[in-house]
């Protein structure tokens, strides 16, 4: 049975709350499946497909193919932009669903380099890739579900339901690799971190029915039925609003980059550099994500509730003291001091990532806002996100100081404070003669 809220009457608060939640599970399983390969990269795959490189190079190389997954993203959200403002979201969300789902399970069966040698990374590669370009086009499918459904006065409130399908599918990876940490090293590198990536196969197949149970959001029926979709709706966004884009990929930095400095490239520091265990600092990063999945929602509460200005800043500039504390607290070694200190520093841009969601979907008129919000958050992962753990390990490897890391996670909220405020200046709940406008095709 499809659930649906006709085209001719408005959704109920019960067709909201379904949306909501249905955008919450399947970016939940999407997010588990692109970040069970961000632990895989710290811990294990340069053993596994980069093993003829000296160690700390072999780290190195596997966070550039975690990369290559933020280099596909904006190429998804075209894609699957363009599909949605032309088709419809439900039917981009089932795709990205199935491609995410087929390349995690590939790489779990993927041989390594001690197998079939160069074949191995370059396979890897590919499937990061495609996983990049699920990832690009299920995050603005999946805010728009949430956020289009919502009540007018609600829609900050229920982006929320899809941005805190990050935290929660980063930690049930986290904890999938917790369990299987315990192994020998032997068994861990040879088979054991496969695990996560094949039994996400079952995940997937749950996300696939839930989302073959939902329905075209209201506001997008109403665009298919008067025929006014953009025939080029990248077009419509890069010729009419490229400032737009520009400040929402400045706006989303500190709320996409921080969080890989602190899982991804802090879990092979804290492991090669601090001595902790991966065991042990596998479960300082899950009790950090316990703590993002609490606070996280109370952003898009703030957001709601105060001027965005004024929230945005009492988000934000927290960052630029508890950040620097949490390493000074992770460096000691001591677990519940680390635990301490990647909990404070997760307040700041957990929250603001709550609010950023509502933000950029209200930058862009319906017809092209999947292909506007998409891009300007896709080219903001690829450009900041992606890139954090490498330029961090490259900064460490070279300085020998956890400091230059610091400034970085520091200049991530700065930009963000560039980019969002004037936006914020700049944009508000779209006027008929905007959408009117943007509806021409083009």
């Amino acid at each position: 049975m499809q659930h649906t809220a006709p085209a001719d009457r408005p959704p109920t608060a019960r067709d909201a709350k379904r949306a909501g939640i249905t955008a919450f599970v399947g970016t939940t399983i999407e997010w588990f499946d692109f970040y069970i390969y961000g632990s895989a990269s710290a811990l294990v795959l340069g053993k596994v497909f980069f093993a003829d490189i000296p160690p700390a190079v072999g780290t190195l190389a596997a966070f550039a193919t975690f990369w290559v997954g933020f280099l596909a993203r904006p190429l998804g959200g075209l894609i699957f932009g363009h599909y949605g403002d032309r088709h419809g979201r439900k039917k981009a969300l089932i795709t990205t669903l199935v491609m995410m789902g087929t390349a995690t399970f590939c790489v779990g069966l993927l041989p390594g380099y001690a197998q079939i040698g160069a074949a191995a990374p370059v396979l890897l590669v590919l499937l990061r890739m495609v996983q990049g370009v699920a990832m690009g086009g299920e995050w603005g499918g999946a805010v728009l579900i949430a956020t289009e459904y919502a009540p007018p006065k609600r829609k900050l409130l229920y982006g929320a339901f899809a941005q805190q399908g990050s935290p929660v599918g980063n930690l049930l990876a986290t904890l999938a690799f917790l369990g299987i940490a315990r192994l020998p090293d032997a068994a861990f590198e040879s088979w054991g971190w496969r695990v996560p990536f094949l039994a996400s196969a079952v995940l997937v197949a749950i996300g696939l029915v839930i989302r073959l149970r939902l329905a075209e959001t209201p506001e997008m029926l109403a665009v298919l039925e008067r025929k006014q979709t953009a025939r080029l709706p990248i077009k419509v966004v890069l010729t009419r609003y490229p400032l737009l884009v520009a400040l929402g990929v400045l706006a989303g930095t500190a709320g996409v980059a921080i969080t890989y400095i602190k899982t991804t490239f802090a879990l092979s520091w804290a492991t090669s550099d601090i001595g902790f265990d991966r065991t042990t600092f596998l479960t300082v990063i899950s009790l950090t994500l316990v703590v993002q999945v609490v606070v996280q929602p109370f952003g898009a509460v703030l957001a709601s509730k105060w001027p965005l200005k004024k929230a945005v800043l009492w988000m934000l500039i927290p960052e630029f003291v508890v950040l620097p504390l949490m390493f000074v607290l992770c460096a000691t070694g001591n677990f519940w001091l680390a635990v301490l200190g990647m909990g404070l520093a997760t307040f700041p841009h957990a929250m603001y990532y709550a609010a950023l969601a509502g933000i950029l979907a209200r930058v862009f008129p319906v017809e092209v806002r999947y292909t506007g919000m998409s891009l300007s958050y896709q080219l903001c992962t690829t450009l900041f996100a992606g890139t954090a753990p490498i330029v961090a390990q490259y900064l460490l490897t070279t300085s020998g100081s956890i400091w230059p890391v610091v400034g970085l996670g520091l200049g991530y909220t700065a930009v963000t404070l560039l980019g969002v405020l004037p936006l914020l200046a700049r944009t508000g709940e779209p006027s008929p003669a905007v959408t009117a406008r943007a509806a021409t095709p083009v």
